[in-house]
């Protein structure tokens, strides 16, 4: 079992913008696959907090309690990682109640307390985000994590909170880089992201200006169901650092992102990326380390040696 990838052998891979490219594709597909449940990790806040509710409710699934996912344990984890103000928190549930992406605890009898579980879609919806992010890392280092991901039962409720743990504890998903941090508070301002990154064609990927599929924007705003004029202020911001522009006229010709806002994407990714396999590795390695001991032990030269019967 490989000891995990680290951020800077992520971004040093030759073949690193390809593979992000693809990721962003297939992120992409999820969104369109539901576009509503995956704005809930549209928003670096609101990423986070799913993250959170997540992973209280995984964790104290593990430890056979149910319940724990209440709105006081959820507010006061957002307070303890200062990812949102308790109102925000507070709108966010309401949000996830009202759309069924958590639902109340069958059977709860203190109405007070009211636990809370997400539904199906959101467990789905994690799950597959989880094998989006395995897929690219075993397309980075030759790696099996996808396949045992997929066999092992109920791996998401293991590996998702160590994932949360650690882009919450990491400073540089927490306060990312200029370009980044425009679009992580924009409304589905990752899908923007994906969206550029993922229409770049990889003949023009080490040009200084590198075209995107967006010509344009206004149908760019519509698709995510963003506001154009605040869709088209970010844009300008970005435009304004040199990280964006258009090759003819703005918000009706061609985008294109400068290969610096590039780089600075697949670092994110590769930040993101290293959290994961890390998590990954914390959770499966145990396994694989003693499958690999209890095989060695009954090879049939390790038998002989014993004085064992030989196979």
């Amino acid at each position: 079992m490989h000891s995990g990838m680290t951020v800077d052998e992520i971004v040093e891979h030759p073949a690193l913008h390809g593979h992000i490219r693809q990721q962003a594709q297939l992120l992409l597909q999820a969104y369109e696959g539901n576009p509503r449940l995956s704005s809930v990790f549209a928003t670096q806040q609101r990423w986070l907090m799913g993250h959170i509710a997540l992973a209280l409710h995984f964790r104290a699934a593990a430890a056979g309690r149910s319940g724990d996912l209440t709105a006081a344990r959820f507010f006061d984890a957002v307070a303890k990682h200062e990812v949102a103000s308790r109102n925000t928190a507070d709108a966010f549930i309401k949000e996830m109640l009202k759309y069924g992406y958590v639902q109340p605890v069958a059977g709860g009898t203190d109405k007070r307390v009211r636990p809370l579980e997400p539904t199906q879609p959101s467990i789905d919806a994690i799950h597959g985000w989880v094998v989006v992010h395995l897929a690219t890392l075993d397309k980075l280092d030759g790696g099996g994590r996808v396949g045992t991901y997929l066999g092992t039962p109920d791996a998401v409720a293991d590996l998702q909170p160590l994932i949360a743990d650690g882009l919450l504890c990491s400073r540089r998903i927490r306060e990312p880089e200029r370009a980044f941090s425009l679009f992580t508070w924009l409304d589905n301002g990752g899908v923007v992201m994906e969206w550029l990154i993922s229409g770049i064609d990889e003949r023009d990927a080490g040009a200084a200006r590198v075209p995107t599929g967006v010509v344009s924007t206004t149908a760019l705003a519509d698709w995510l169901n963003l506001s154009r004029t605040h869709l088209a202020r970010k844009l300008r911001e970005a435009e304004e650092m040199g990280s964006i522009g258009w090759l003819g006229k703005r918000g009706h010709s061609v985008m294109w992102v400068s290969d610096s806002f590039r780089r600075e994407y697949a670092r994110a990714q590769a930040v993101k990326l290293a959290i994961i396999d890390d998590a990954f590795n914390a959770r499966f390695r145990r396994n694989a380390e003693r499958v690999a001991t209890a095989a060695a032990e009954n090879s049939p030269r390790n038998s002989q040696l014993s004085g064992g019967p030989a196979n």
